[in-house]
């Protein structure tokens, strides 16, 4: 297994702020755009692709079930 897919964290606008926080969580790129949210692209990590779900974010889950010695 290895880190073949960048993943980012997902960030939205807060409206008490204005300023940008963490949607909790994290996914590919296509994934993120779709559900409009933005990309913090200082964020970005490499998972195996075995972590990442149908809709594109990285399950715990599947990180449980595909675990590998070094987390993103």
């Amino acid at each position: 297994m290895t880190n073949d897919t960048a993943v980012f964290d997902a960030v939205r606008l807060d409206p008490a702020t204005g300023g940008r926080e963490w949607a909790g969580c994290l996914g590919t790129r296509k994934a993120i755009t779709r559900d409009g949210f933005e990309i913090d692209a200082a964020s970005i990590a490499f998972c195996p692709h075995e972590w990442i779900n149908n809709s594109g974010y990285v399950d715990l889950e599947l990180v449980r079930k595909h675990p590998l010695i070094l987390a993103v």
